[in-house]
């Protein structure tokens, strides 16, 4: 397929996807496509100032407009304003919601490409002009990979090229050498509570990795008071404290989950750095759908699978399932543990 009205990859694309750390992880393999297929495209991303931080710098973004929901309806005057004084071939809508779509409306661009109907919530088809095929679920990273079809670009090879970035190797390397022992990161809250494991089962595996598997746990991940929250039990549970990098920031971050041998996370956005970055990540997953958000095409032999039931074939879908995290126990984790030590721990994964 083609996109009526381009030829190729043009010179000036828009790109409006304004959601979550895990959502910018996807798209940056398909930002990565469009500059192989044409480096001379200029490449302007619309979105929240917290993955922003992550992604800000990357060779393959010229240029941010943040949108800064914290502001309210100014948030959309304050986009329209900086829109104004730019215009663009293409804007790529990757999010299916009302606000991308009000976003979309306000870009100047004579072409606007979004997802088909029956996908795009909230008439969030109403706002582009040209529309991908309607295809069944997938995951979420090949969902975006639509839109490279839809422009006659491949996606392969898969590049998230997250760093750490050359100036940031010194912060990584000062970090390494203040730890005598392989690095656990352990992601121990996410956005949604429905995601999170409990504080004492984590303390529980944490006291395993450092007594048993001979780690240094490092706990990541923001300074949420759920996250806190989670951070205070397990340091009042765990017999051998774990070290905590909570709020050390986003780019920060990538150092450290770049550094570790093996993370444990549940489904939230450190999950999918990880798996961009390469390193072995046990996915604790329950509530979502792991064929469709768990990681990518890689270690899913590590996957704690709590969302289907014993011998269940379920499809990818985007059926939610509550109460599911609470099946997941510190057994089921420390067998993942045992299999990364098996599979994994020799491999060479340590930062260069």
């Amino acid at each position: 397929m083609t996109v009526r009205g381009l030829t190729g990859v043009p010179g000036s694309i828009c790109i409006v996807m304004m959601s979550a750390v895990g959502d910018a992880v996807h798209v940056l393999p398909v930002i990565n496509a469009l500059k192989r297929a044409n480096p001379a495209t200029r490449i302007t991303w619309v979105l929240q100032p917290g993955p922003a931080t992550l992604v800000r710098g990357h060779h393959s973004i010229d240029d941010i407009i943040i949108f800064d929901r914290s502001r309210g309806l100014r948030a959309f005057a304050d986009v329209r304003e900086a829109l104004a004084q730019r215009h663009f071939d293409l804007v790529i809508n990757l999010q299916v919601y009302f606000k991308a779509g009000i976003v979309t409306a306000l870009t100047p661009a004579a072409i606007k490409l979004g997802f088909d109907r029956a996908r795009a919530r909230d008439m969030n088809w109403l706002f582009t002009n040209r529309k991908i095929p309607a295809h069944a679920v997938q995951h979420v990273q090949d969902q975006y990979f639509e839109f490279l079809t839809a422009l006659g670009v491949s996606p392969d090879p898969v590049e998230w090229n997250l760093g750490p970035w050359p100036q940031e190797r010194e912060w990584q390397r000062n970090f390494v050498s203040s730890i005598d022992r392989p690095i656990a990161s352990v992601v121990i809250a996410t956005s949604k509570p429905e995601k999170d494991w409990l504080p004492d089962r984590w303390a529980e595996v944490i006291d395993a990795l450092q007594g048993n598997f001979g780690m240094q746990v490092v706990l990541v991940g923001g300074r949420s008071e759920r996250e806190l929250s989670a951070e205070r039990e397990v340091m009042q549970r765990a017999r051998i404290k774990p070290r905590s990098e909570l709020g050390s920031g986003l780019r920060n971050l990538v150092s450290i989950l770049d550094a570790s041998s093996l993370v444990l996370s549940p489904d939230t956005g450190p999950l999918h750095m990880t798996v961009a970055l390469d390193r072995p990540v046990i996915s604790l997953m329950g509530y979502t759908n792991p064929k469709r958000t768990g990681p990518y095409r890689r270690f899913h032999d590590l996957i704690v699978d709590a969302y289907g039931d014993p011998g269940e074939h379920y499809p990818i879908s985007m059926e939610n399932r509550p109460g599911r995290m609470l099946r997941i126990q510190p057994r089921d984790v420390l067998e993942k543990v045992q299999l990364w030590a098996e599979r994994y721990r020799t491999a060479a994964n340590a930062p260069a």
